[in-house]
């Protein structure tokens, strides 16, 4: 069995993450390829910063294809359930601060395909996890780095 890190997502997370594959496989990697070759025609590679500056980018495309291939290959994905009471993986959370009244919303993903500034925050984050397990109408104390944070769910979908 592999000891390999398993990945939790959304489809569209996984097919985002195979769409973003295809263009590095398909188009970037092409074109550092052909930045390289052009830099190579400059002459002495030794002072070269066209060259180096296309190795370090093909070296940057190279691992992200590796690691986005690991990750779709151990990807687990999410299953969206109709049992909107309790906060899981997958769903979108609102919640009020306490005592400022100020809304907040967020879908809880896995790591993978976290993005906080389109509302899409990890599991393993420390809001995530204080919500996780949770259900509507209740108060939680949430701690994070800047301090500890109430919250009252107020709907979860």
């Amino acid at each position: 069995m592999s000891n390999e890190k398993t990945y939790p997502m959304t489809l569209a997370g996984k097919q985002k993450l195979e769409d973003e594959l295809d263009v590095l496989k398909n188009v970037k990697r092409k074109e550092v390829v052909e930045r390289i070759k052009i830099a190579r025609d400059f002459g002495d590679l030794s002072e070269n910063s066209e060259y180096d500056s296309a190795k370090e980018d093909q070296a940057f495309v190279e691992g992200r294809i590796s690691l986005l291939e690991s990750m779709i290959r151990n990807a687990v994905i999410i299953e969206e359930e109709d049992n909107n009471d309790m906060v899981t993986l997958g769903k979108t959370v609102t919640f009020i601060e306490v005592p400022d009244g100020e809304e907040e919303t967020y879908t809880i993903v896995g790591s993978a395909e976290a993005d906080p500034l389109e509302g899409l925050i990890s599991n393993d984050s420390p809001i995530a996890r204080g919500l996780l397990g949770r259900t509507i109408g209740e108060n939680v104390k949430i701690l994070t780095p800047g301090g500890e944070m109430d919250v009252k769910i107020v709907s979860i979908s």
